[in-house]
């Protein structure tokens, strides 16, 4: 998956896709060993930076979504396409791709 870079300043999600600021990958193992980053995996958890406005059921009316932007998520490991914005790492991802709210 091709990650893309876009120099703009806001991003305004289509349907139920919800815009998620990643979180930083960790550096370390639980045994101390300093990961380096051919060896790190590709974090799952993030929060929601922005959320369209749901999708459309059959009757044309807007089913909304169920996270709200401040949100902790954790979603699928290869879901969306990810995003470079102003140094910060997104994922732009389907509402289904979206396992759990963490609290």
């Amino acid at each position: 998956m091709a990650a893309v870079s876009l120099s703009v300043s806001t991003v305004k999600p289509l349907g139920d896709r919800v815009f998620v600021k990643v979180n930083a990958s960790e550096e370390k193992t639980a045994g101390g060993i300093l990961l380096p980053d051919t060896a790190k995996e590709k974090p799952q958890v993030g929060e929601i930076a922005a959320v369209g406005p749901g999708r459309r059921n059959d009757d044309g009316s807007r089913q909304e979504v169920e996270v709200k932007v401040g949100d902790k998520v954790l979603y699928s490991k290869y879901a969306g396409t990810d995003i470079k914005l102003s140094g910060e790492e997104y994922v732009l991802l389907s509402e289904k791709d979206i396992l759990a709210v963490v609290v």
